[in-house]
């Protein structure tokens, strides 16, 4: 099992920034592909970012493209993501998950939920225009 712990949301400006955090306990993440979804109310949980093991290689959702980047350390088993530029729109709970899955495979397919097997609770994060 991986417990996953997200932290770092928060309410912040449209233009600003957030680092939102995700600690992983259980297991170490280096086996794991991460993934980072959202959801806002009344709308379903959406894919934003995925990054493979190493951190070598991740890609996003175009609504995100250029302003978010996802990041790892694995030797603090955490997984990072930086959002710049926020705009209203990204106001959402968002969410770290695990894959036990190649991270190649998860890339080849459209994003869903359903492709990840742990989750964390999610972090609030607000957007004021």
């Amino acid at each position: 099992q991986v417990q996953l712990v997200e932290s770092g949301g928060g309410l912040v400006q449209a233009g600003g920034s957030l680092r939102l955090s995700c600690a992983a306990s259980g297991r170490t993440l280096s086996n794991y592909a991460m993934g980072w979804f959202r959801q806002a109310p009344g709308k379903e949980r959406e894919f934003v970012a995925a990054i493979n093991w190493s951190g070598s290689s991740s890609y996003y959702a175009d609504s995100v493209k250029g302003r978010f980047t996802a990041s790892r350390d694995n030797a603090k088993n955490t997984v990072y993501l930086q959002m710049d530029s926020l705009k209203p729109e990204d106001t959402a709970v968002y969410y770290c998950a695990a894959a036990n899955k190649r991270f190649e495979w998860l890339r080849s397919r459209r994003p869903n939920r359903e492709m990840y097997d742990y989750w964390g609770q999610g972090t609030q994060v607000t957007v004021s225009s």
